[in-house]
């Protein structure tokens, strides 16, 4: 019990003094903004995460801004983020809350987490930093607190794990001032309990059993580990009239909602000649006349689940060709299309 008092006393009295860390949605009571703040930080770094918040809330003050904005518009300023998919429900959510709630956001944790796109987590989060609600955040950044200091190897992703966990993080919740100790713990976890923890200017050291043990990089414990994939992406860049052909990716797979050039999958890396003899590039181009002008290096992302990696071959032809679902796009509109990060890394270069 002592432990646990120590332990709620200088996380608190550590945010109180640490003014290093503020962002312009700490102490946020907008859940139009904590919600923006909290999607935009799933699976993004607070310092990546910020430039996009701010954009974000320049050009979409109001939930009703998103909701009117046209879609391709919204995509373009996540542009980067990844996870597209919460980008989409951000969308969705904007046009519910706009549409069917008048506009106002829910101020019941129930309600917030019928949201399309909100889990638990996030709905705590608002619930908490909005209203006032007593509702533990459990994020990564709580667990690797949690684990680390109470020593606890009971792995974090099965469901015994995520249950343990949630009665802990609400046993330790402050119920008066729950926004403040949300903010507290996540912001700890963030910046001084990292995965690479600064144990050295941590207030918490002297009761912490990761650090008393030496095991702090052992904690929190994963019992399942993901398997990853790599796929390759070779991507025409096709030009006729001084336009590129582009489409929108509409199949549930990663990048969805997002554009791209005419692609080509492979399921093992191919040379230019290789390429050429596939069966789907006979398709596309189908007989016709083209010339190809210059091949990229190799490009390579990693993905949470899966390895991606391909070239760009910059192809032009004379007379068009036919093709379902593509556009011939201006290289000034192609700007302003929403593109994944690995092609927008290649128009860069």
């Amino acid at each position: 019990m002592l432990s646990k008092k120590f332990f709620i006393k200088e996380l608190l009295r550590w945010n109180k003094y640490d003014n290093d860390r503020v962002m312009p949605w700490k102490y946020e009571k907008d859940a139009y903004k904590i919600w923006i703040s909290e999607i935009i930080l799933q699976q993004t770094r607070v310092s990546q995460g910020l430039e996009y918040y701010n954009r974000f809330i320049k050009r979409f003050p109001t939930v009703k801004n998103i909701a009117i904005a046209p879609e391709h518009e919204v995509f373009k300023l996540w542009e980067g983020l990844g996870y597209y998919t919460r980008c989409k429900n951000i969308i969705t959510t904007a046009k519910y809350i706009s549409e069917e709630l008048n506009g106002n956001f829910p101020s019941g944790y129930e309600d917030i987490l019928k949201l399309k796109g909100i889990g638990t987590y996030t709905a705590s989060a608002i619930a908490s930093f909005a209203y006032n609600l007593p509702y533990a955040v459990l994020d990564g950044n709580v667990f690797r607190v949690l684990s680390r200091y109470f020593g606890i190897t009971t792995p974090i992703d099965n469901q015994p794990g995520k249950k343990f966990f949630s009665d802990l993080a609400n046993e330790l919740l402050d119920k008066k001032f729950p926004g403040i100790y949300n903010q507290s713990i996540m912001d700890f976890g963030a910046t001084v309990c990292k995965p690479l923890p600064l144990c050295g200017i941590c207030p918490l050291k002297s009761k912490c059993v990761a650090y008393l043990q030496g095991i702090q990089l052992e904690l929190p414990v994963k019992e399942k580990m993901i398997l990853r994939k790599s796929r390759w992406l070779y991507y025409l860049v096709v030009t006729y009239r001084n336009k590129f052909y582009v489409r929108k990716r509409e199949e549930k797979d990663i990048w969805q909602n997002l554009y791209e050039f005419i692609l080509v999958e492979a399921i093992k890396p191919l040379t230019v000649k290789k390429l050429q003899e596939s069966e789907k590039f006979k398709i596309i181009f189908r007989e016709k006349e083209f010339k190809i002008e210059n091949v990229s290096q190799v490009y390579k992302q990693q993905l949470t689940h899966q390895t991606i990696i391909g070239q760009f071959i910059n192809i032009k032809v004379q007379s068009s060709l036919d093709l379902n679902n593509y556009q011939l796009i201006s290289a000034d509109n192609i700007k302003k299309l929403p593109f994944p990060k690995f092609i927008t890394t290649y128009l860069k270069d």
